[in-house]
């Protein structure tokens, strides 16, 4: 029998200049204060301490460059679906940080429905992909089954969360 916990955040209260100053940095995470001020009407010092607040809170949980993948050699993009033998907590939490450490591993969603994890991995070609499997799936017991799909084409890679005022 599966049981989990759903642990759910109150969400912050985001008024209008919030909900706009973070769709537009979940866009552009360098634009300066100064070029945001003319997007949401606030003078320049207002958009600093307004981001400042926000980052400061937690909500901003980090700003990143987006990487073309294969330009930097990783033009391989893999969904895989895990299974786990047991889902004991000491065999989750071990899971879990074999995949935080693994730098081939892109996001890790610990999910509810056919398999226990998604991943979203990237691999130079499928002799990389091979050498992961055989270090992170075969290698460990109480990974029962894995089912991958390789990504024909992106269609569209974001993070980014539609933020609207309360």
């Amino acid at each position: 029998m599966l049981s989990f916990t759903l642990n759910f955040r109150k969400p912050a209260r985001t008024d209008r200049l919030d909900a706009q100053t973070l769709n537009i940095l979940q866009h552009n995470a360098r634009i300066t204060a100064e070029a945001m001020s003319h997007q949401v009407g606030l003078s320049p010092d207002a958009c600093r301490k307004r981001m400042a607040r926000l980052r400061g809170s937690g909500i901003i949980k980090a700003e990143i460059a987006v990487l073309d993948p294969t330009s930097v050699g990783r033009g391989l993009t893999l969904i895989v679906e895990v299974t786990l033998q047991n889902e004991l907590k000491a065999d989750l939490d071990r899971f879990k940080t074999a995949m935080q450490t693994a730098p081939e591993v892109m996001q890790c969603h610990y999910v509810t429905g056919n398999a226990d994890f998604i991943l979203i991995l990237s691999a130079r070609d499928m002799a990389d992909f091979k050498a992961f499997t055989r270090h992170h799936f075969f290698a460990e017991d109480n990974v029962l089954r894995f089912r991958t799909s390789a990504v024909m084409d992106r269609v569209k890679t974001s993070l980014a969360v539609p933020v609207i005022a309360d």
